[in-house]
């Protein structure tokens, strides 16, 4: 079980589970084709997205397996994009990481600040072994920042899954506890 202390704080970003007041700014990122590109879902429109922050305001902790944490990257009191950690498999101790970022804000480091508190929720607060992140292969600024994170590349599952119409290849990247913990103990030297 993950309940966070909230707000969670980055060099930057406030993590936080999202609000009413956070409709306008998640309509900038559900009703943006070229944000939903490579995501399950197609642009909402608005009523869509007030449905879908419902949803969201009630995944502010994990209780059981199967279950999302979703919060939203805060900078300056704007809604920028959002995180999630999944509890995959609760024998397995198993995660997935995910991220949504508004165009304006990527590339500038704000997506691996907020993945890397969510690993940090992950390994020390669910105590999973490990964390996985699935992406298309043709978004490379995603599996680029899950390589950033000391993922690795497992797999490349070619044409996998049907996807908005057409068969799709996907990676997928993962990193073990231990080898966070590597990686945290060498960053803080």
């Amino acid at each position: 079980m993950l309940r966070p202390e909230y707000p969670i704080l980055t060099e930057r970003l406030t993590l936080r589970p999202f609000a009413e007041r956070d409709l306008d700014d998640l309509h900038a990122l559900t009703g943006d084709p070229e944000v939903v590109r490579y995501l399950y879902w197609e642009v909402h429109t608005p009523e869509e997205t007030r449905e879908s922050l419902r949803r969201r305001m009630a995944q502010d902790a994990i209780t059981e397996e199967g279950q999302w944490l979703v919060l939203a990257m805060d900078l300056d009191r704007r809604v920028i994009g959002q995180v999630v950690l999944k509890w995959a498999s609760r024998v397995h101790r198993q995660g997935e990481l995910g991220f949504v970022m508004h165009p304006a804000f990527q590339g500038k480091g704000y997506a691996r600040e907020a993945a890397e508190a969510m690993l940090r929720l992950g390994f020390e607060g669910l105590g999973l072994h490990r964390v996985y992140g699935a992406c298309d292969t043709r978004n490379e600024p995603s599996w680029r920042l899950l390589s950033r994170l000391g993922m690795r590349r497992e797999a490349h599952f070619v044409e996998d899954e049907l996807f908005k119409g057409e068969f799709g290849d996907q990676y997928i990247y993962a990193i073990l506890d231990r080898e966070w913990r590597t990686r945290q103990e060498t960053s803080s030297r």
